[in-house]
């Protein structure tokens, strides 16, 4: 397993990381996976012996009982691993049980090592954006709690590129511990993260983690044009996040991903998460799984190097529609963006 320096940190994480939002089954994500603590220690074996040192969940999943159960699988390694959380959504009926506010930021951290069972997390994430509190008051909670011991390290999830800079250049002029990850959705199926989030990240010093990178599981190979999906699985129609960009080219993207993974005798899944491992700006790909089988089959991941011309055919048949002001700026200036956008203009033509 290769680890990988998160953001400016000093802090190292596994190039693979496991994400638990399959435990629990409560609410929405029922639909998910509905793991309990017996498999889920099953699950962080399996993660031990592969090397992957992050796991990935968060107080809104199942309602906190993902945490629970995860407090639980940890039970004597926790040493081992590296724990990251996030706070940001609903989680009580009162008017100040969700947001960025100190109020919420400080209880639900409180609860949050509860259900853990630990006395800190290793990475506190804003879970997305909160128009309505002032980001000092959240960088000042979460500066306390770093100060305090109950945090290590601070990141953002589901900002836009904007306020990404923002909150960098707020904790800068506060003088408080910057956040040094940002989570993000990133595949092969939607490569948006290329516009803003990706060069913004590499620019201001946060690692990406990637979450969804099989585009829950469009990029598995299972999904083919022309065919019935597998039992069980959901119909591109009833898909609501992440949403379906294009479904012509998710198709062209598969074949490709396939036969690629064909000659390599690897899955479309491993091909598809090696990709990312290969891209700018990319610390931990968070890999899903309700099986102990998914799980072993995606870990080759990691030992899959892609040959450039690989690269290159993904690369060209998953291409964005360039939108402004990236065009303008790819056919004016292309030899003077800087290599924080390097990624973004790759294998787009010059005009």
């Amino acid at each position: 397993m290769e680890y990988r320096q998160l953001g400016r940190s000093g802090l190292k994480v596994s190039a693979l990381a496991f994400g638990t939002a399959t435990f629990g089954g409560v609410g929405p994500l029922a639909k998910w996976g509905a793991t309990e603590t017996a498999q889920a220690c099953r699950l962080l074996d399996i993660c031990l012996e592969a090397g992957i040192n992050l796991i990935d969940t968060a107080n809104a999943y199942s309602r906190g009982r993902s945490e629970e159960i995860l407090g639980e699988a940890m039970a004597g390694r926790r040493e081992r691993l590296l724990v990251a959380t996030k706070v940001r959504f609903r989680m009580g009926e009162g008017p100040n049980d969700l947001g960025l506010s100190r109020a919420h930021v400080v209880a639900q951290c409180e609860a949050s090592l509860k259900r853990l069972g630990t006395d800190r997390i290793d990475l506190y994430q804003m879970h997305q954006w909160d128009g309505l509190t002032p980001l000092e008051e959240t960088l000042e909670a979460f500066d306390t709690l770093t100060r305090a011991g109950k945090i290590r390290y601070s990141g953002i999830s589901n900002f836009a590129g904007w306020q990404l800079v923002k909150i960098m250049a707020t904790a800068r002029a506060m003088g408080v511990v910057p956040p040094v990850a940002q989570q993000i959705y990133y595949s092969l199926e939607s490569r948006d993260a290329e516009y803003e989030l990706l060069p913004a990240g590499i620019d201001q010093g946060l690692g990406a983690l990637i979450w969804s990178p099989l585009a829950g599981g469009l990029l598995s190979g299972k999904y083919r044009r022309g065919k019935a999906p597998e039992e069980g699985g959901r119909h591109l129609n009833d898909w609501h996040e992440p949403p379906l960009s294009d479904e012509a080219r998710l198709y062209d993207t598969i074949e490709e991903l396939v036969a690629i993974a064909n000659g390599r005798g690897a899955s479309a899944a491993e091909v598809a998460l090696a990709w990312l491992l290969g891209r700018a700006g990319v610390a931990s790909v968070i890999l899903g799984a309700r099986t102990e089988e998914q799980l072993r089959r995606n870990l080759g991941a990691a030992d899959l190097v892609l040959a450039a011309a690989e690269r290159e055919r993904l690369d060209r048949v998953s291409l964005p529609r360039l939108i402004y002001p990236h065009w303008h700026q790819q056919r004016t200036i292309p030899d003077r963006l800087g290599p924080a956008a390097a990624s973004l203009i790759e294998g787009h033509p010059a005009d």
